[in-house]
């Protein structure tokens, strides 16, 4: 089989896959970018929310008890799942009320805020939605889940089969020019064919992470592959797999827990360096959870530590506040390890904010993409019968297939 034959054997589906595909994934692309930043752009429009003034330097904070306690009685309604404490004296204590939702909490007078920035979180739950479900509600998400993972496929099809349509028959700098910097001065088809493989060829290799990565978080087969790629079991559920549960020892009769404050001042002894102290909060026993008392989970970031999105995981026994387990991202098996880095490299966190924005930029590529490979298609159907002016000349490099 020639060379050209098969180009031509690759170039119909990618074509094909591109037109069928294209506004599903113009629409994750252009969501993608809406929400790369969104951590940072909460924190910094409820900065005054989150932010107290602390009556005196070494003026004293309310328990973590407390805290709660002042929560339920402010908002009866509110079910506290989790509390999450900073080392700074001016940040408030936030306190999850919810999977969104939460409350700021005075750490010194006890007063309760709501989250502020409901324009900013109701945009972002609405781009969230669309990336993931294309906006469906209820059972429909199952529907919009399947097309969007069908469609990230598809992408990633594109990025692999476009590597191939550009790949370049002699490598000269005449020849690639054309498709690794933008030219000047085109207009019509050999701007839109320009256009097309410099984004292309530049946000290529982050095209490939996002929708390899978006297919481990989309496909449970595809998260398993990774733990038996790394010779590990894969978990019963889909995503980056939890430890076994934490059994407590049966307590006395009568014994109360202990409260939550020796807990937080064991946690921070552990980790002397931390960035943020969070408990999940128990609740009814569920899954493969052991019956009777659940452990307190503390999940902990180190400032500085590696990988950016590690914490060390902390049981503690309520009541008798011994630490039943400490785990960091060093004793989690390979699979996991692996998985864990997919399922942040897929926004770009793994990285911090240069990670962030390169995802951005690649995602604001995917859409151009699909905009330029949707001219180039319309020009090959339906091209123009007339012209007005002799034909743009033609580069070498140019005379190839047109890719999508």
């Amino acid at each position: 089989m020639s060379s050209s034959t098969f180009r031509k054997i690759i170039f119909w589906p990618h074509l094909v896959s591109g037109v069928i595909a294209g506004l599903v994934i113009a629409s994750m692309s252009i969501t993608g970018v809406a929400i790369a930043f969104e951590h940072q752009i909460l924190d910094w429009a409820d900065r005054e929310n989150r932010q107290v003034r602390a009556p005196a330097p070494d003026a004293p904070r309310l328990s973590v008890d407390e805290l709660l306690a002042r929560v339920r009685a402010a908002r009866p309604e509110a079910q506290p799942s989790g509390v999450t404490v900073y080392p700074e004296p001016t940040a408030a204590v936030v306190v999850s009320t919810g999977r969104t939702s939460a409350v700021y909490v005075n750490p010194y007078t006890g007063e309760v805020r709501d989250q502020g920035a409901r324009g900013w979180r109701g945009f972002f739950h609405a781009m969230e939605e669309w990336h993931r479900w294309l906006g469906a509600q209820g059972d429909n998400r199952a529907v919009g889940k399947a097309i969007t993972g069908v469609s990230n496929t598809a992408f990633l099809f594109l990025a692999l089969s476009g590597l191939y349509l550009w790949w370049p028959r002699k490598w000269t700098l005449r020849s690639m020019r054309p498709t690794l910097w933008f030219k000047r001065g085109l207009k019509g088809k050999a701007r839109d064919f320009n256009w097309h493989n410099v984004i292309g060829f530049w946000c290529l290799p982050v095209l490939i992470v996002l929708t390899t990565t978006g297919m481990v978080i989309s496909y449970k087969w595809a998260s398993d592959l990774v733990f038996k790629l790394t010779g590990n079991t894969p978990p019963a559920a889909q995503g980056p797999a939890a430890a076994p549960a934490v059994k407590v020892p049966e307590p006395p009769a009568g014994a109360k827990p202990i409260g939550l404050d020796p807990l937080f001042t064991e946690a921070q002894k552990q980790v002397p360096a931390w960035e943020s102290i969070t408990v999940r909060l128990g609740g009814p026993p569920r899954g493969n959870a052991p019956q009777g008392p659940q452990a307190l989970a503390f999940s902990i970031r180190e400032q500085g530590g590696w990988p950016l999105f590690a914490s060390a995981q902390l049981s503690f026994d309520p009541f008798t506040g011994q630490t039943l387990r400490r785990e960091t991202f060093a004793d989690y098996n390979l699979g996991r390890q692996v998985r864990s880095w997919m399922r942040f490299l897929h926004t770009g966190e793994a990285l911090g904010w240069l990670g962030q924005l390169v995802a951005a930029l690649a995602s604001l590529g995917g859409a151009f993409l699909v905009w330029t490979g949707f001219a180039l298609s319309w020009r090959r159907f339906f091209p123009r019968r007339t012209r007005v002016a002799s034909p743009e000349p033609v580069t070498a490099s140019e005379q190839t297939e047109p890719t999508i």
